[in-house]
């Protein structure tokens, strides 16, 4: 870690705790901030808060009065799902107060050069194959960021001889300043958090933020399946390595069903270990970060024909009797299936969809789930799903919650089918988040295997 001196005794206000907010708080402290903490959780029932105090370090909990703000703090930094439109965060801003979020205080202390990984869609799987390829080649990929390990913290601890390999959100990247990987990806860009950010414009916006302080030394992947991506490549100044799944480039990409690098063929598609198109493109982000990383090619093989996928991200659990399950509770949104059901032969598919209901139809799904062996449906959308699944001429069958569905599903398998958890829609009709979702799909298949 990096013994910076410019927040000793500077006034340093940590907005909203969880597991970043507390490390961000716990660094500033050691690097000699005057700290304040303010949580919207009761103290009595904040832990974090509680040991936070216990260490020295001020707590202002159960609300966020706007007062807090006249004590002449320097800096905020807030945990990164608090809007802009927050109002102790507006604030700040009219005060004039610089508004970051944990991932500035990383790259500041790092003395490990960073490699992001942000974008709409395969963000934490190309983070994960991009750490073991690394770690495999005989590097340290150390994971961090928006994958649950908090930069700040891993920072830390990180040497000269690691890497942080950072999975970046557009929620961080709102916040960031001095920040510079020395590579970066951008997965692919798609209308998402346009209720945070306003506007898809504003959403690319943030993630492009990414690239702000990179120069030509640093390199920029990015997807050219995607027009918008080519567009901003002219729009940085990284060094641009390109991948693709439609075209020859000058980087990495598909052609004749095998994986190239600069005309060096790597593998073939069909030995990466996790099924579907939007797994080569991953795969083909990764091998870019490989080769400008001095990783061997039969190191990339080895790692990505073992790669096993990301817990909840078409996670393949294994086989009851001849029939294969996967956990891809982490699809809340349409693309996300879309691209799950991309890796499989639909005749031998039950899909375990829905969730909570916002108000959206499912036409574009229409022409992914045609020819479906079945559909097995839960959730507030349960109705606007069904109505899909008729126009697709999908049978279906109801369900009370993911256990339920999944036992139904195994019931209605043969020997050679697949039973898919990918739901198209958020969570939070029925679980606190898509984890525990997904969870239960795990201790389902479990239970059905036990028997």
């Amino acid at each position: 870690m990096k013994a910076i001196k410019q927040f000793e005794n500077k006034k340093v206000l940590v907005l909203g705790l969880a597991r970043s907010g507390e490390a961000a708080a716990r660094l500033l402290a050691k690097l000699g901030a005057i700290v304040t903490v303010n949580d919207g959780k009761p103290f009595d029932e904040n832990p974090s808060a509680q040991a936070l105090l216990e260490d020295g370090i001020k707590v202002v909990c159960g609300s966020h009065p706007l007062e807090l703000l006249d004590e002449n703090f320097e800096l905020m930094v807030k945990n990164p799902g608090i809007p802009y439109s927050n109002p102790m965060v507006a604030r700040a801003l009219e005060k004039g107060i610089p508004v970051w979020t944990e991932v500035e205080l990383a790259y500041l202390i790092s003395e490990a050069p960073i490699i992001g990984i942000t974008g709409s869609n395969g963000k934490t799987t190309t983070t994960t194959m991009i750490s073991e390829v690394l770690n495999n080649g005989g590097q340290s990929g150390l994971l961090s960021g928006n994958i649950g390990f908090p930069a700040s913290e891993v920072a830390q601890t990180a040497s000269s001889d690691d890497t942080l390999v950072m999975e970046l959100s557009s929620f961080q990247l709102m916040g960031v300043d001095a920040f510079r990987p020395h590579i970066a990806v951008v997965t692919n860009l798609m209308p998402t958090h346009i209720d945070y950010h306003g506007d898809f414009e504003g959403y690319v916006a943030a993630k492009w933020n990414l690239q702000n302080q990179m120069t030509a030394d640093d390199f920029m992947i990015l997807n050219f399946n995607q027009d918008l991506a080519k567009e901003l490549a002219q729009k940085t100044a990284a060094t641009v390595v390109p991948f693709s799944t439609t075209e020859k480039v000058d980087g990495a990409y598909l052609e004749n069903g095998s994986l190239y690098f600069k005309g060096e063929k790597v593998m073939e598609a069909s030995e990466i270990g996790v099924p579907g198109s939007h797994n080569v493109e991953n795969a083909l982000a990764t091998i870019a970060v490989a080769k400008l990383s001095g990783i061997s090619n039969q190191v990339i093989k080895e790692t990505l024909s073992a790669f096993g996928g990301v817990k909840h991200r078409l996670q393949y659990l294994g086989d009851i009797k001849d029939v294969k399950f996967y956990n891809d509770s982490k699809s809340t949104n349409i693309l996300a299936t879309q691209k799950a059901l991309s890796g499989f032969d639909n005749s031998k598919v039950i899909l375990i969809a829905g969730g909570l209901d916002r108000g959206n139809e499912f036409d574009e799904l229409v022409p992914d789930i045609q020819g479906l062996k079945l559909m097995v449906i839960l959730g507030e959308s349960a109705e606007r799903v069904k109505r899909a699944a008729d126009k697709a001429g999908v049978a279906y069958l109801d369900a009370k919650d993911v256990a339920d569905a999944t036992k139904i599903a195994f019931e209605n398998a043969e020997a050679g089918d697949v039973v898919l958890l990918s739901p198209a829609n958020a969570s939070w009709d029925m679980y606190k988040n898509f984890e525990v979702r997904g969870d239960e799909f795990i201790a389902s298949f479990e239970t059905l295997k036990g028997e």
